[in-house]
C-alpha cells in the first residue's frame, strides 16, 4: 500500500507541475489581480490545460492519501519543482541550465534521503472534533494573517512569497480534507462521501489555494514564490499529518539523516526555483532582447 502511494504522489507531482508551468504561462501576462485576475485567467487555453493539471494531480493525490500517510504523500510533492523544470524547458524552447540538473539531484537525493529515514507510518484518515477545531482555526487564520500582510507595500518578491505561503497553508488543509473525506468513501461509499462535512471543506480549501497561487504568481517572481509554496506544503501537512491523523515519522538518532535530506530539499528548492525563473524571463530564441 505504500509503495501505491507513493507511485500515485509522484504521479500526481508530475501532474501537478504541468499545471503550474501552464497556470504561470497564462498569469505572468495579466495586470488584474484577485476575482478579476481569474475571470481573465479562464478564457486562456494555457490556463485550461493547466487546470486539467492541476486536477489530475488532484485525482492523483486521492489515490495517493487513500493508501497512504500524508507525512509521505505530501513530502512527494516536492518533486513537482524537478518536473516543472523538465516541462518549462520544452513548453518555452529553451535549454535547462547546467546547474539545474545539480538542483534535480539534490532535491530528489534529499527526498530519499528524508523519507527512508524518516519511514512515516500510521495511515489512520479520520479524526474527532477536538483535533479538527484547532488545526482549521490555527490554518485559516495563518492564511488570513499571510494575505492581509501581503497587501502591505512590499517587494514583488516578498508579496510572492507570503502569498505562497498561505497557498502552501491551504493546500497542505486541503490535502487533510482530502485524505478524511476520500477515507469515508472508501469506508462506506459515495452517501457517506457527499455526507461528510470535509468534502466541502477540501472543496473550499482548495479553491482558495488555487486563488493565492495565482496571485503569488503574478505578483512576483517564481523564484520566491516556489520555494514557500513547496516547502511550506510539505511541512504543514506534516505536521497535520501527525496532530490529526496520529501519523508518525522515526526520531531519535534518525533526525540527523532526516534533517540531512531536508537541507539538500531546501538547497535544491532554492536552485531549481532559480533555474525556472530564468527560463520563463529568458528572451525566446531568435530575439533581439
Amino acid at each position: 500500500m505504500i509503495e501505491l502511494a507513493a507511485a500515485f504522489a509522484v504521479a500526481g507531482a508530475a501532474s501537478n507541475a504541468m499545471g503550474t508551468a501552464f497556470q504561470r504561462k497564462a498569469a505572468s501576462t495579466s495586470e488584474h489581480g484577485g476575482l478579476k485576475l481569474l475571470a481573465e485567467l479562464v478564457r486562456r487555453p494555457a490556463w485550461v490545460l493547466g487546470m486539467a493539471g492541476v486536477i489530475g494531480a488532484a485525482v492523483f493525490q486521492s489515490l495517493a492519501l487513500v493508501n497512504g500517510p500524508l507525512a509521505l504523500v505530501q513530502p512527494l510533492f516536492i518533486l513537482e519543482l524537478p518536473f516543472a523544470l523538465l516541462i518549462v524547458g520544452p513548453l518555452l524552447h529553451r535549454h535547462l541550465p547546467r546547474y539545474g540538473w545539480w538542483g534535480v539531484g539534490a532535491v530528489v537525493a534529499g527526498l530519499a534521503v528524508l523519507l527512508a529515514a524518516a519511514a512515516p507510518h500510521g495511515a489512520g484518515d479520520q479524526a474527532p472534533l477536538t483535533r479538527w477545531v484547532p488545526a482549521l482555526v490555527l490554518c485559516v487564520g495563518a492564511v488570513v494573517v499571510v494575505t492581509l500582510l501581503s497587501r502591505h507595500e512590499r517587494p514583488a518578491a516578498g508579496r510572492a512569497a507570503l502569498l505562497a505561503s498561505g497557498s502552501a497553508i491551504a493546500n497542505a488543509l486541503t490535502a487533510a480534507l482530502l485524505k478524511s473525506a476520500t477515507g469515508a468513501f472508501a469506508d462506506d461509499g459515495f452517501l457517506a462521501f457527499i455526507t461528510a462535512w470535509q468534502t466541502y471543506g477540501f472543496a473550499l480549501a482548495g479553491t482558495a489555494a488555487v486563488l493565492l497561487l495565482e496571485n503569488a504568481l503574478q505578483a512576483g517572481p517564481l523564484a520566491a514564490a516556489q520555494p514557500a509554496l513547496t516547502i511550506g506544503d510539505a511541512v504543514v501537512s506534516l505536521a497535520l499529518g501527525i496532530f490529526l491523523f496520529h501519523e508518525r515519522i522515526r526520531t531519535g538518532w534518525w533526525l540527523v539523516p532526516e534533517a540531512l535530506g531536508a537541507l539538500f530539499i531546501v538547497g535544491g528548492v532554492l536552485v531549481l526555483s532559480r533555474a525556472v525563473q530564468n527560463l520563463i524571463e529568458r528572451p525566446p530564441p531568435g530575439s533581439d532582447d
